[in-house]
């Protein structure tokens, strides 16, 4: 009887040492689409290896800041992670490749770009020690405003909100002031009056109570910036093949699914900050031309530091179009 005992206790220690766990990481809420899309991913990775690969997800930045995500999984400090891609372009351009304004404009155009830069992406992060299991892009940008903007002289000393190098460079050229600000701060940021303006979607807009603090939505829809999940590729290698195929297939599953979510998130941003009191409008014409200008100055610019990367997205994407 007491070998039964020691015989069932080592039985359920090696049951528990074949599971693994991992710890996820994203910057975003519980509400926000992608981290909904990444509890579904979990969730099928879970059933498809019979809970032998177990990833617990970690909200809000709760686990590791924005910032430092990309460097905490290149460096296996975590295995696998959500980030915004945009955020880490001072590091790589081709990053930021999908924050050069009004270049794919529309989700069709994102889609297409997306495949353009797909192999370029997937080496980049391979020499970091990470692989792309899947993407998801944001819903289209726009210019969030205190006041009624007409021209781009009416952004002169407005103190705007962006999240990437390239929004960053965007803000100048418009004439504000860029400041960095996370999402979960953008209310407190506001209502102290230390931003007017902000680029961001609606899907961000209407998480963040945008009406609280502003009353103008301009959809610019100037480009559909990408969040990825990336593995570990040293965890992911020592995982068993089937395992492997689970994260890979889950990761195709949760792409399609989320550009899905997008699509709908970016229709109910709209609707409900418009239901909240919210002007939403298209830029004026003139702000439309000067914003379009300001597009092909910085695809120029984005081309010329990308190099032979930069050129070779660009001539796969318009290949596509």
């Amino acid at each position: 009887m007491k070998r039964l005992a020691i015989f069932a206790a080592a039985l359920a220690l090696g049951s528990a040492q074949a599971q693994t766990k991992w710890d996820m990481p994203t910057p975003y809420s519980d509400g926000e689409f992608h981290t909904r899309n990444v509890v579904a991913f979990v969730a099928d990775v879970e059933k498809a290896t019979g809970g032998k690969l177990h990833i617990q997800v970690h909200s809000s930045g709760s686990l590791i800041k924005h910032p430092d995500i990309l460097r905490a999984v290149s460096t296996g400090q975590v295995n696998i992670a959500e980030f915004l891609l945009g955020q880490f372009g001072n590091e790589d351009p081709v990053f930021a490749a999908d924050n050069v304004p009004f270049v794919a404009p529309g989700y069709d155009n994102a889609w297409k770009f997306y495949q353009a830069q797909k192999p370029v992406l997937e080496k980049k992060l391979q020499s970091r020690g990470m692989k792309l299991l899947y993407s998801v892009a944001w819903p289209g940008q726009g210019i969030y405003t205190k006041d009624p903007v007409k021209t781009l002289n009416d952004f002169k000393g407005l103190k705007m909100r962006t999240y990437s190098p390239l929004t960053a460079r965007l803000a100048e050229l418009m004439g504000a002031s860029p400041i960095v600000v996370q999402v979960p701060e953008v209310p407190q940021m506001f209502a102290t009056g230390a931003m007017q303006a902000m680029i961001t979607s609606s899907a961000t807009g209407t998480s963040t109570k945008a009406w609280e603090f502003v009353k103008n939505y301009y959809k610019a829809n100037a480009w559909n910036p990408k969040n990825v999940v990336v593995v570990n590729q040293r965890a992911f290698s020592r995982l068993p093949k089937d395992q492997q195929n689970a994260l890979v297939k889950a990761g195709a599953t949760a792409e399609k699914r989320g550009w899905d979510m997008s699509k709908a998130r970016e229709k109910e941003g709209d609707e409900t900050l418009a239901k909240n009191g919210m002007s939403v409008s298209e830029p004026s014409p003139e702000l439309k031309a000067a914003l379009s200008k300001i597009g092909e100055q910085m695809a120029r610019e984005w081309e010329k530091t990308a190099g032979a990367d930069g050129q070779a997205i660009l001539k796969a994407y318009r290949s596509k179009k």
